[in-house]
Protein backbone atom coordinates (compact mmCIF):
# COMPACT_ATOMS: atom_id res chain seq x y z
CA UNK A 1 0.00 0.00 0.00
CA UNK A 2 1.43 3.44 -0.70
CA UNK A 3 0.07 6.82 0.90
CA UNK A 4 -1.93 9.56 -1.68
CA UNK A 5 -3.25 12.56 -1.69
CA UNK A 6 -7.41 12.88 -3.25
CA UNK A 7 -6.88 15.90 -5.22
CA UNK A 8 -10.54 15.76 -7.18
CA UNK A 9 -13.23 13.23 -8.50
CA UNK A 10 -13.36 12.13 -12.04
CA UNK A 11 -16.78 11.62 -13.43
CA UNK A 12 -17.66 8.80 -16.46
CA UNK A 13 -21.44 8.65 -17.25
CA UNK A 14 -20.17 5.58 -19.42
CA UNK A 15 -17.96 3.36 -17.73
CA UNK A 16 -17.51 -0.79 -17.73
CA UNK A 17 -20.52 -1.97 -15.90
CA UNK A 18 -18.09 -3.45 -12.99
CA UNK A 19 -17.29 0.38 -12.38
CA UNK A 20 -20.68 1.43 -11.62
CA UNK A 21 -21.32 1.31 -8.33
CA UNK A 22 -18.05 3.19 -7.77
CA UNK A 23 -17.05 6.76 -7.43
CA UNK A 24 -13.71 7.27 -9.23
CA UNK A 25 -10.75 9.79 -7.40
CA UNK A 26 -7.91 11.65 -9.11
CA UNK A 27 -5.08 11.08 -6.69
CA UNK A 28 -1.34 11.55 -6.23
CA UNK A 29 1.15 9.82 -4.44
CA UNK A 30 2.25 11.13 -1.04
CA UNK A 31 6.40 12.59 -1.27
CA UNK A 32 8.91 12.98 1.27
CA UNK A 33 8.19 13.17 5.27
CA UNK A 34 4.97 15.02 4.64
CA UNK A 35 2.09 13.01 3.35
CA UNK A 36 0.33 16.04 2.55
CA UNK A 37 3.31 16.57 -0.44
CA UNK A 38 2.91 14.92 -3.53
CA UNK A 39 4.76 13.93 -6.28
CA UNK A 40 4.42 12.20 -9.65
CA UNK A 41 1.77 12.11 -11.94
CA UNK A 42 -1.94 12.09 -10.57
CA UNK A 43 -3.97 8.83 -11.56
CA UNK A 44 -7.62 7.44 -10.77
CA UNK A 45 -8.34 5.43 -8.60
CA UNK A 46 -11.75 3.25 -7.32
CA UNK A 47 -13.12 4.58 -4.26
CA UNK A 48 -14.24 1.85 -1.96
CA UNK A 49 -14.30 4.19 1.66
CA UNK A 50 -16.01 7.50 0.85
CA UNK A 51 -12.74 9.22 0.74
CA UNK A 52 -12.52 13.38 0.24
CA UNK A 53 -10.43 15.65 -1.32
CA UNK A 54 -7.83 17.05 0.34
CA UNK A 55 -7.82 13.60 2.21
CA UNK A 56 -4.48 11.35 2.75
CA UNK A 57 -5.70 8.05 1.72
CA UNK A 58 -4.39 4.82 1.61
CA UNK A 59 -4.19 2.86 -2.32
CA UNK A 60 -3.41 -0.34 -3.14
CA UNK A 61 -2.65 -1.70 -6.37
CA UNK A 62 -2.34 -4.30 -8.50
CA UNK A 63 -4.12 -8.00 -7.59
CA UNK A 64 -4.69 -6.18 -4.22
CA UNK A 65 -6.81 -3.59 -5.67
CA UNK A 66 -9.00 -5.98 -7.69
CA UNK A 67 -9.48 -8.20 -4.89
CA UNK A 68 -10.73 -4.83 -2.40
CA UNK A 69 -13.07 -3.70 -5.28
CA UNK A 70 -14.16 -7.38 -5.84
CA UNK A 71 -13.76 -9.17 -8.97
CA UNK A 72 -16.53 -7.68 -11.25
CA UNK A 73 -14.26 -4.15 -11.36
CA UNK A 74 -11.24 -4.04 -13.70
CA UNK A 75 -9.33 -1.73 -11.23
CA UNK A 76 -5.08 -1.01 -11.00
CA UNK A 77 -5.32 1.45 -7.94
CA UNK A 78 -8.17 1.67 -5.08
CA UNK A 79 -8.94 3.66 -2.28
CA UNK A 80 -8.98 1.04 1.07
CA UNK A 81 -8.52 3.78 3.93
CA UNK A 82 -8.26 7.70 5.04
CA UNK A 83 -5.65 8.15 6.58
CA UNK A 84 -6.07 9.83 10.79
CA UNK A 85 -2.14 9.93 11.36
CA UNK A 86 1.09 9.23 10.41
CA UNK A 87 4.24 8.51 12.63
CA UNK A 88 7.53 8.14 11.45
CA UNK A 89 10.42 7.88 13.63
CA UNK A 90 8.25 8.79 16.84
CA UNK A 91 7.11 12.24 15.47
CA UNK A 92 3.52 12.62 13.68
CA UNK A 93 3.67 13.97 10.58
CA UNK A 94 -0.12 14.12 9.56
CA UNK A 95 -2.99 14.57 11.54
CA UNK A 96 -5.95 14.50 9.96
CA UNK A 97 -8.09 18.26 11.03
Amino acid sequence: MQLAKVLGQVVSTVKEPGLARFTLLLVQDAGGADPEQTRGAAYVAVDLVGAGIGEIVLIATGSAARVAAGADAPTDRAVVGIVDTVTRSGRTTYRKD
